[in-house]
């Protein structure tokens, strides 16, 4: 009976204690609720940085991180892209622990401290510990931060599975995947970006990007944007000679082939191969004609393409 009484006791006190406007300050019971309020803004803020971490992780950023990256990049990609790929479903099991979190705050702080406080404490510890210091450090280091807690990640997953499976299979439906590759505009903006860069320590150079940049134009061009007209082309009498003057002007236009006409300069008779001049010395004035001209394979010739 005794035994009973005390339990009953104990029962009775700790009752007492919980039905108090406020815990008294230093007590054991004031110790749990500022530790559970403690760990509720903690995985607030982990779920905040989380969201934002790896939402804006798309599947394509981690694929080419998975094929290009360094050792740590791509065992991290691997290891978060079969979560990220559950894009939805992902969203909603980090939104509605987040929301817990923040909703179950304010309870356990007005046990704590009086009411304004209580508001006051929990709007600044959300702000800051639970919103932008999680956001600012998964924004510069998501990809790090969402390896380290993807086994949390998918514990979550499978305790929200009941609701957020359901809501997430909804999105897909509604919404759709954001896995488009990128667009010929879109990379064609990408390489403007890289070729603006490009002298200022960026891996590509000024001549990568105008290649890529080409290749890309490749489909849109016309004939005639790729021609030159023939009014603005260099080219060399096939009676003239090959001089200091004639050597120097060829040089200078950094062309690997140079049209021969005859009389006319509209009548082109052939290709001068640039290197093919390596073995003629300028002080012997050699002529054009001595040199081997390659003919075109064609009988009038309106533009030319200046290669």
């Amino acid at each position: 009976m005794h035994l009973m009484n005390v339990i009953s006791l104990a029962r009775m006190a700790t009752y007492d204690i919980l039905d108090e406007e406020h815990l008294p300050f230093g007590s054991l019971w004031w110790i749990i609720y500022a530790g559970i309020s403690f760990f509720l803004v903690l995985f607030a803020g982990i779920m905040s940085g989380l969201t934002l971490g790896l939402m804006s992780l798309s599947l394509v950023d981690l694929e080419i991180l998975q094929r290009s990256g360094n050792p740590s990049e791509k065992y991290q990609a691997a290891t978060i892209l079969p979560v990220v790929q559950k894009q939805h479903q992902l969203l909603v099991t980090l939104l509605l622990c987040n929301a817990c979190a923040m909703e179950a705050l304010p309870l356990y702080l007005d046990k704590l401290v009086n009411q304004f406080l209580a508001i006051v404490l929990s709007v600044t510890f959300v702000l800051f510990f639970g919103e932008v210091i999680p956001q600012a450090i998964c924004t510069r280091y998501g990809l790090a931060v969402g390896a380290n807690f993807v086994w949390l990640v998918r514990f979550l997953m499978i305790v929200c599975y009941p609701i957020a499976y359901p809501i997430g299979k909804v999105l897909d439906y509604l919404l759709g995947h954001s896995d488009v590759l990128f667009r010929r505009a879109q990379l064609k903006a990408l390489v403007s970006i890289h070729s603006k860069e490009a002298g200022k320590g960026g891996e590509l150079t000024h001549d990568e990007t105008t290649i890529i940049s080409g290749a890309l134009d490749l489909t849109e061009k016309t004939a005639e944007e790729a021609m030159t007209p023939i009014e603005s082309t260099f080219s060399i009498d096939v009676h003239s000679k090959l001089d200091w003057e004639a050597m120097g002007k060829i040089l200078a236009r950094g062309h690997s082939r140079v049209p021969i006409y005859s009389g006319n300069p509209k009548n082109i008779i052939g290709l001068l191969l640039v290197k093919s001049l390596l073995t003629v010395r300028a002080e012997t004035e050699t002529p054009v004609s001595a040199v081997s001209i390659r003919k075109i394979p064609r009988k009038e010739v309106v533009t030319w393409l200046q290669l």
